[in-house]
Formats: structure tokens, C-alpha cells, sequence
């Protein structure tokens, strides 16, 4: 059984239609990536899934079990987290706040304990800017604490959007080497990133979406060797 199976999903924004039957699934301990344009449709099948748009048409299933009109705290409850596109981060709290945020549906203090010493192994930076206010900090260091945040959940799955947007090449290469970790150690990821190349590269399955329809799916490896698809989204003409 797959851990989500999204179904000839459809969206639309009043008269525009954003999501035109899109189906995939995701395995346990995958990563899985949506590569396209801007506008293609990525970020709405992510908020689609985690219950901040409801889709006109369609169903998506989290471990077996319809979420299609579920809220979407309930969504989190059940194991599936979002790290949006513009990363999220309560400006005006400290680093400490948003952390006890991420685990707020949460009550095994032992637990979060643990999964916050976790989170300060991943990155130690984190712990350093405790008692500062979340929009102090860097770019990078605030696309950390959105992780570190979403997995104070404990979730089954990670929607990650974008995590590389606005970020300096070498701090691309750090949170990258995260997602990896964090896949390891057992959390499933689906990955939304216009660097395809780098997305392609940590991930064992690729779907391609053009204007809110899924064109092509297959193994990475073979997406990022595919000649159209390099010179549509690798930049190699």
C-alpha cells in the first residue's frame, strides 16, 4: 500500500483551473519529486494534499485512509507535515517558540525532548539561536528551523516546498545533505524544487507537471537523462 496516493485531482482558483487530474503515489521511505515551471501547478498539489486548498474533483489517501476533506491540523495529527514555499516561520517568536509549535499536537514530553535533541544534531546552529526572534535570522538558517519545525511532528511524511529558494549554492548543499539524513533515518519526503537537477539527484521517483498536468513520471535517474527534460528544466541545450 502506498503511504499517499493522490487521485485524478483537480483544482481550480475561481475561473482558473489550476489542477487538471492529477494522479501519483508515494512509497514509504522515498523521496519523490514534482519538477516544473513556475505556475505549473507544484505548490497547489502540495497545498492540495495537506488540506489548505480542497480540490474540485479527485481524492487523495494518506495510509489507506481518504484526507480529501479533512482540516488540515487533523491532517498533521495523523503524520503528515508542510514546510511552505516561503518557508512559514513565526517572525516575531524565537527560534525556542516555533520549535514548540511544531510539536504542539503533541504530549509525550519524552518524545519531544528526544526529537528536539534530533532536531539540534541536524542543526546545531539552531541551538545556538535559541532565544533569538525567528526573523533575525539568515535565509538558511530560517529554511532550517522550518524543518526542524515540521519535524517536531514526527510526521510519516514530509511535503517540503521549495526548500532551496533564495539560498546561497553552499547552503543548497547543506540542506540537501538534511533531506538525505532525514529520509535515512525514516521520514518520507515529497519534494517540490525548482532546481530540478538537485531534486532529481536525491530522489528515486520524478513527476513532471506542465500547466496542472502531470506529463511524465519515472525513476530520477532516468528523468534527469531524458534530452527534453534536460533542456527544459536542467538548462542543458
Amino acid at each position: 500500500m502506498a503511504l499517499l496516493e493522490v487521485k485524478d485531482l483537480d483544482v481550480h482558483y475561481g475561473g482558473i483551473h489550476a489542477l487538471k487530474g492529477v494522479s501519483f503515489s508515494v512509497d514509504q521511505g522515498q523521496v519523490v519529486t514534482l519538477i516544473g515551471a513556475n505556475g505549473a501547478g507544484k505548490t497547489t498539489t502540495l497545498r492540495a494534499i495537506s488540506g489548505l486548498v480542497r480540490p474540485s474533483r479527485g481524492s487523495v489517501s494518506f495510509l489507506g485512509k481518504s484526507i480529501t476533506n479533512t482540516p488540515p491540523h487533523e491532517i498533521v495529527a495523523l503524520g503528515l507535515s508542510q514546510v511552505p514555499e516561503g518557508r512559514g516561520i513565526f517572525a516575531n517568536l524565537t527560534v525556542d517558540e516555533n520549535l514548540q509549535i511544531g510539536a504542539f499536537l503533541r504530549n509525550d514530553s519524552a518524545g519531544i525532548a528526544k526529537d528536539r535533541k534530533r532536531a539540534f544534531e541536524l542543526f546545531p546552529i539552531l541551538e545556538q539561536r535559541l532565544a533569538q526572534s525567528a526573523g533575525t535570522l539568515s535565509g538558511g538558517e530560517q529554511q532550517m528551523l522550518a524543518i526542524a519545525r515540521a519535524l517536531m511532528a514526527r510526521p510519516k511524511l514530509l511535503l517540503l516546498d521549495e526548500p532551496s529558494l533564495g539560498l546561497a549554492p553552499q547552503i543548497v548543499q547543506v540542506i540537501f545533505k538534511i533531506v538525505k539524513t532525514i529520509v535515512a533515518e525514516g521520514t518520507t519526503i515529497l519534494l517540490v524544487e525548482q532546481n530540478a537537477h538537485m531534486a532529481l539527484a536525491v530522489a528515486q521517483t520524478g513527476h513532471v507537471l506542465e500547466v496542472g498536468t502531470l506529463v511524465t513520471s519515472g525513476p530520477a535517474a532516468e528523468l534527469a537523462r531524458d534530452d527534453k527534460i534536460r533542456k527544459a528544466y536542467l538548462g542543458v541545450h
